[in-house]
């Protein structure tokens, strides 16, 4: 990876115009923030998004595999970087799931149809964990299913930023609505670690759940495909 790196930064350094998406505007904090509902609403929806799936995937799942299921740290990593391509899979596959091809593309109601599909997969994870099932298939199941319908949310909001996003001020409404998948993405982790210490996995899908809930109520008033 640090080759390939090397060679991207060697390449650019020769081919890059460093002039090029210059400008003479410095825009100060408050500007960062965008003007637009939609992209403000959507942008929380974000941050709550991905910081309900980093609140048990990126410290408490890996931790739990290997000292409450017994999993090599080989195996964890293989697991999750399998599931990381297949979530980007997904993605990509994301248009012929939601109709996109056909041409019925998203809107505020497919945000919200698709984030409360996502609620009952950490709930249902909860429920399953305290029966006398096979953890291991458990986790794997319900991890499996999170990832399908996430990356389906996720798709779908990047598709709305770039429809919501002011066409003279592009630049700085994505860049703020990714700065908010970062925040989330912060906060996810940092409960990730502190909820699996008081409470275990459990808890922290509990956390998960309720980011979720979060996440869809941010985008209940998101304009449909007929207000946009």
């Amino acid at each position: 990876m640090a080759g390939m790196l090397a060679v991207v930064a060697v390449v650019s350094g020769v081919l890059v115009d460093f002039q090029l998406g210059k400008t003479s505007f410095k825009p100060k904090f408050r500007h960062l923030v965008s003007k637009s509902k939609p992209v403000n609403r959507l942008s929380a929806a974000r941050f709550f998004l991905f910081g309900s799936r980093d609140a048990w995937f990126v410290v408490a799942l890996p931790v739990y595999l290997q000292l409450q299921l017994g999993w090599s740290s080989t195996a964890v990593g293989t697991f999750l970087a399998v599931w990381i391509i297949g979530y980007g899979v997904v993605q990509a596959a994301a248009p012929i799931v939601t109709g996109g091809r056909s041409g019925r593309t998203p809107d505020g109601r497919s945000v919200m149809y698709w984030g409360m599909a996502l609620i009952g997969v950490p709930l249902a994870l909860i429920g399953a964990i305290q029966t006398s099932l096979e953890p291991s298939v458990v986790i794997v199941t319900g991890l499996l299913i999170f990832g399908v319908i996430f990356a389906i949310n996720s798709a779908i909001h990047s598709y709305l930023i770039v429809s919501y996003a002011d066409q003279d001020g592009v630049t700085l409404d994505v860049g703020f609505y990714y700065m908010s998948n970062a925040a989330g993405r912060l906060i996810g982790t940092i409960l990730s670690g502190g909820v699996f210490q008081l409470w275990g996995l459990e808890g922290c899908l509990a956390v998960s759940a309720v980011l979720v809930i979060c996440s869809t109520l941010s985008a209940a008033t998101l304009p449909t495909r007929s207000a946009l």
